[in-house]
């Protein structure tokens, strides 16, 4: 009974933390490739069901929080020591809003569904990205124009409240030179 109680600590702590590598798809999925978690599986599934390649719901997770399951925006400071409130309420691998992924669980059923884990996170990735492409029009594969749709929100995208908002192209920049090496690196994975 130790034992096992010991090898799930193991195999738990593995996946309280980002890859190593994360500018290698085929060397993120060599190590999440798991008894209990596969993140190739899980993003091959969400790639079929919502038509958005791979290589783009990686590098919009990778873009958002470089694959920390925890990550979060930093806190305001007040007198440059009191910590205070965060930016936003973004969370997890995807940098989900709350209200964002209230409204996905309401509209998958996936009502257990946690940011902080990748199978559902990247679930919601590709459930985000094909409404981008349905309400904004954005090609699946434009992994440029769906992030600028992710930041902004699709009202925001609409608005065009990206333009001139540095963070926003400098990371629709980062996730769609990240798209085109993940997609070279995932032609090459075994």
């Amino acid at each position: 009974m130790r034992f096992l109680a010991i090898l799930a600590v193991l195999v738990l702590a593995g996946c309280a933390s980002a890859p190593k590598n994360t500018g290698n798809s085929c060397a993120i999925f060599e190590q999440r490739d798991g008894f209990l978690s596969n993140w190739r599986r899980s993003a091959e599934s969400v790639s079929a069901e919502f038509g958005v390649p791979v290589s783009v719901l990686m590098a919009t997770i990778q873009a958002e929080s470089n694959f920390e399951p925890r990550a979060r925006p930093p806190r305001r400071w007040i007198l440059g020591f009191i910590p205070g409130k965060r930016m936003s309420s973004a969370y997890g691998y995807a940098q989900a809003l709350d209200g964002t992924w209230e409204d996905y669980q309401r509209r998958t059923g996936r009502h257990g569904a946690r940011r902080n884990d990748f199978a559902d996170a990247i679930h919601f990735v590709g459930w985000y990205h094909a409404n981008t492409h349905r309400r904004n029009g954005i090609a699946r594969t434009d992994a440029y124009r769906l992030y600028l749709a992710y930041y902004s929100g699709h009202a925001g995208y609409e608005r065009g409240s990206w333009r001139g908002d540095g963070m926003a192209l400098r990371g629709a920049k980062r996730a769609s030179d990240m798209e085109r090496r993940y997609a070279a690196q995932l032609r090459n994975c075994r």
